[in-house]
């Protein structure tokens, strides 16, 4: 039965034209990544331009990340529902739709509507594109595809910045959004055209409770983390716990009721693999850090060194082209050796490297600021692909949506509370710093303070790294059978 199944599995591989269905992905995948943090660098600006505190303007990153967060848990039924087809057209629509509304945004309500408009075309895109390589690809040769996604998924954030400096510098921000908008166009022409069904129409029942109880317990826990830091009383503040619990009170029910269901929105049973809980561990710890690392670093850079928009995604660019040329390359060794050789050494590199961030200051020079960043990049993508691939490999083909999904879930809460912590962290180190001078509107205290909050921020990130340092001693190679 299990060798006929195989056999099936594989006839349905060789039929599928997995050429034109990745380059479709990949472009679609590319401009998504990129609108995620190409915003970063315009930030400090939109500050200004605006006139909004920096623990507003993050919520143009974490309303982006909440929205995935809520939408993204239901992708695993959206892909027992629909085709492949329809939900990459769907998704493109939407992200073609939420990047003419920013471009044309006048002010930061707009904006932050036309994120929401994007983040709904993304949740949809980021679950369809890992769900696809699964079923496209026999288990020994998913380490170097999704290595290649890798090389997108972190390329895209890594070149995002740069240009956006660039742009920033010689045109508007409105400009970011200008510029993948032809992208997202040719993209769904290409999808149009090539994209074949992949994946098996079961329409499952819809729980609607369970959806609600999903979208209350996701958005309620990030939407705690991103106000704890917009308030000044942080984590004491009622919105912030009351928020939290409720949160905390939806999921636990939306647990227990995908337990006890005959077919769940998302089946939680995925948990049961030891290997599949590692590697979402793991990620969920490399999204913390290079999210919350990729929005503090650039306001360090523009706003306690006095860089430009420009020099500070320059900077930004080494580190992370390294991290997407690696990427392949640890999906080709993770096929070859296994995973524990890669993550274990990768965590280490990330630990050192936060904890050496930690210590900046604005004598640091910029060579030793771009060389950090470099090994940073190297480390996640030394941890990121290999778990990630493991853990989804342990996984029998009925899972695939289910443990996508959760996997992308827990990847944008993770997204979500690492910005927001991070901010949290670093507004209250900026506002101690403050309370200790002698004259806080003297104008050379500010990259001071400013200095004083990034230290602390990643003085959080290095504290997250070693967790998962600690947890990385638990993984071993999943046996996958040959075919």
């Amino acid at each position: 039965m299990q060798a006929a199944m195989q056999g099936a599995e594989v006839e349905a591989q060789k039929k599928f034209k997995v050429l034109p269905i990745m380059i479709s992905l990949l472009i679609a995948g590319f401009i998504g990544m990129f609108s995620e943090t190409a915003l970063n660098v315009a930030l400090s600006d939109l500050i200004q331009i605006f006139n909004i505190s920096e623990a507003t303007v993050q919520w143009l990153t974490t309303g982006y990340l909440l929205t995935l967060g809520i939408l993204v848990p239901i992708s695993g039924l959206l892909l027992q529902w629909f085709t492949t087809r329809q939900l990459f057209i769907a998704a493109l629509s939407f992200s073609i739709i939420g990047t003419l509304v920013a471009a044309l945004a006048p002010g930061f309500e707009m904006l932050m509507a036309a994120r929401v408009i994007q983040a709904i075309g993304t949740a949809l895109l980021l679950p369809l594109m890992f769900n696809t390589i699964l079923i496209i690809f026999p288990a020994e040769k998913r380490g170097a595809a999704m290595g290649i996604i890798g090389l997108v998924i972190m390329v895209a954030p890594a070149v995002g910045p740069t240009i956006a400096g660039l742009l920033i510098e010689n045109l508007s921000w409105h400009w970011i959004f200008w510029l993948s908008f032809p992208f997202l166009v040719i993209a769904l022409l290409f999808g149009i055209a090539f994209m074949q069904n992949v994946t098996t129409i079961t329409k499952p029942k819809i729980d609607v409770f369970s959806i609600v109880m999903s979208t209350i317990g996701f958005g309620g826990i990030v939407f705690a983390f991103s106000s704890a830091g917009e308030s000044d009383t942080g984590w004491g503040s009622s919105k912030v716990i009351i928020s939290m619990i409720v949160g905390v009170l939806a999921l636990v029910i939306f647990a227990v009721r995908q337990l006890t269901m005959k077919q769940p929105i998302m089946n939680l049973r995925a948990f049961k693999f030891p290997m599949f809980v590692v590697g979402t561990s793991m990620v969920f710890i490399c999204m913390m850090v290079i999210l919350s690392s990729m929005l503090v670093l650039p306001m360090f850079l523009i706003r306690g060194l006095g860089l430009s928009a420009l020099t500070a995604g320059l900077m930004m660019l080494p580190g992370g082209l390294i991290n997407g040329i690696m990427s392949p390359i640890m999906g080709g060794l993770f096929d070859k050796y296994g995973p524990k050789w890669l993550v274990i050494p990768g965590l280490v590199i990330v630990a050192a490297v936060l904890w050496f961030f930690s210590g900046v200051t604005t004598a640091s020079t910029l060579t030793l600021i771009i060389v950090l960043h470099s090994c940073l990049m190297i480390g996640i993508s030394m941890v990121w692909m290999p778990a990630q691939t493991n853990g989804l490999n342990q996984l029998p083909r009925e899972l695939y949506p289910d443990g996508t999904a959760i996997m992308n879930t827990l990847q944008q809460v993770a997204g979500a509370i690492g910005t927001a912590v991070a901010v949290s962290v670093m507004t209250a180190g900026i506002s101690s710093y403050m309370k200790g001078v002698a004259d806080p509107t003297d104008p050379a205290n500010g990259p001071l303070a400013m200095t004083s909050g990034i230290q602390n921020a990643f003085v959080f990130a290095t504290i997250v790294a070693i967790a998962g340092l600690i947890l990385a001693f638990f993984i071993k190679r999943v046996k996958v059978e040959k075919h």
